[in-house]
């Protein structure tokens, strides 16, 4: 299976509350959180783990390139508007037969939790297998509905009755899905959200797959959450 990280975000927010790395090198548990998922996407069976990064991180790039050395990356270094430009960025790299997970940089979950995703993922015969949690701690979170048999039938920016969940920002995709991501592209339609909808819209069988909780890193009180929250695991 193929893996792809998108860590291209200016990460602003980070910087005005006095966070002097980029985002992918805020470490945890001592690792650079892109290196921690980097290493744990090869424990899962990655073929390839394919990174965007913008132009302005020239420490990131760095470790990403003393990577390459040992580890099977692919990196794209580019400036985008919106996370799914930076998927479409990465697309040559997502072509083939493969499936292939992709998330943001700074998606955290447990490791165990997310073996049997994967384990799940690998096995299901839908188009998509998307993570999702009813552990709602995001600023602007993507409702997911879904009926009985957790098939997802729309993505909603409020929550309505049939939206437990909230997108946790781990796509699990076939190829198919890149089809609807280049029609996304013709169309100017912007961010990962729009994307989604256009997946449903173009009939592709999603299905929703919960996680006990994912979080995110977007201010710098976030940091000490994380650790605590990974440190949970062990």
């Amino acid at each position: 299976m193929k893996y792809a990280i998108i860590a291209a975000g200016e990460g602003s927010r980070l910087a005005r509350e006095g966070v002097k790395q980029p985002k992918p090198l805020i470490e945890l548990q001592g690792v650079p959180i892109i290196e921690r998922l980097v290493r744990l996407f090869m424990r899962h069976g990655a073929s390839s783990v394919s990174i965007i990064i913008n132009e302005q991180q020239p420490q990131t790039r760095a470790l990403l390139q003393s990577l390459q050395e040992e580890l099977p990356i692919n990196l794209v270094v580019k400036d985008t508007p919106s996370s799914m430009h930076s998927m479409h960025a990465l697309m040559p790299h997502l072509q083939g037969d493969e499936k292939f997970c992709l998330t943001t940089v700074d998606t955290l979950f447990h490791e165990k939790e997310f073996a049997r995703y994967i384990a799940a993922f690998e096995q299901s015969s839908s188009d998509g297998l998307m993570a999702v949690t009813d552990y709602i701690d995001d600023e602007k979170p993507l409702y997911v509905e879904t009926d009985g048999e957790l098939n997802i039938t729309a993505f909603g920016d409020s929550a309505v009755e049939g939206s437990r969940y909230i997108s946790g920002g781990i796509y699990g995709l076939t190829p198919k899905a890149l089809d609807t991501l280049q029609k996304c592209m013709e169309q100017g339609i912007a961010r990962m959200r729009n994307f989604q909808r256009m997946l449903i819209g173009d009939g592709l069988a999603l299905q929703a797959y919960p996680f006990t909780k994912i979080i995110d890193i977007d201010h710098a009180e976030d940091i000490g959450k994380a650790e605590e929250f990974l440190n949970e695991e062990k």
